[in-house]
């Protein structure tokens, strides 16, 4: 489940390839029947200014010391988007001589983060890494998560609970967009940071345990969350739709952390049934302890 491995590079490009067609790329129809979906590994070559034999071997992973303007010229022929050229670019890096796979350090918040998530009280906020594990949260934001926080196993993690929780299709009423996003975070963050034992040992037992997970994870989407709307169907005030803004953390970009923060457009049902949450929490129905 690693990404520091030819067969992710090439079944990163071949499915990329698999969703163009030649029409779309500008390249002549012609008739006949073709033989792969999408586009060919020439047709992608010729596209991007080299040859094939050049193309063929990128796609067999030989890749770790090509020329930033060579990947570059791959990703526009396959039309990538940012979060995919940025993928692109991390399996080329990962590719280096083999480095020992590491367990990642626990992640320390500092204090003043810690005091910026509690000055938010209008706002349901958490901090995050790229396992996506909930590292720090303000009483809102741990009243929204409130069913994620229900098993007791610590740090609580959101894709775990997307998958293997069966409270999950109920809190999120947009379950497969949950999932999909989920899974196309943790394919980010893999090849962001392959070498991550703990990412690693979590994508192994997603797999193992669920198809819904699996199936998504062959199909080597990633994405950039930075803003938009996300639904919640929550046990304690009913529907939420929120928009959340993420912003990774200046200083924490070697430990991938992330603040989101939720908010209800002002005077909308979702903004009332936010500020009904945020009592529920001041009344200390819902305490429970983020860390480990």
């Amino acid at each position: 489940m690693t990404v520091d491995n030819p067969a992710e590079i090439r079944e990163f490009l071949a499915a990329r390839r698999a969703k163009i067609t030649p029409g779309q790329a500008g390249l002549p129809t012609g008739g006949g029947r073709r033989r792969v979906p999408g586009l060919r590994r020439d047709e992608v070559a010729v596209l991007a200014g080299v040859s094939t034999h050049w193309y063929i071997r990128l796609e067999k992973g030989e890749i770790a010391d090509v020329p930033d303007e060579a990947l570059d010229a791959v990703a526009r022929a396959l039309h990538l988007d940012q979060a995919e050229r940025t993928h692109l670019f991390n399996l080329a890096r990962a590719v280096k001589p083999t480095r020992t796979p590491r367990r990642q350090t626990k992640p320390q918040i500092r204090p003043s983060l810690q005091r910026i998530l509690d000055s938010m009280t209008g706002t349901a906020a958490l901090i995050r890494n790229g396992r996506l594990d909930i590292l720090a949260t303000n009483p809102l934001g741990r009243a929204l998560y409130a069913p994620a926080f229900e098993n007791p196993k610590r740090p609580t993690n959101l894709a775990r609970f997307t998958f293997l929780d069966r409270n999950a299709q109920n809190f999120y009423p947009a379950w497969n967009n949950a999932a999909n996003t989920t899974v196309a975070l943790l394919r980010t963050e893999a090849g962001r940071d392959p070498h991550n034992r703990d990412l690693t040992a979590l994508i192994g037992k997603l797999a193992t345990r669920s198809d819904e997970f699996r199936t998504r994870w062959g199909a080597h989407n990633v994405r950039l969350h930075c803003t938009g709307i996300k639904h919640f169907h929550h046990p304690v005030v009913g529907a939420l739709d929120l928009t959340f803004d993420a912003m990774d953390l200046p200083g924490d970009e070697a430990m991938g952390l992330t603040l989101t923060a939720y908010t209800a457009e002002p005077g909308s049902p979702s903004a009332h049934a936010l500020t009904l949450l945020a009592s529920w929490a001041a009344d200390g129905r819902d305490q429970c302890s983020v860390g480990d």
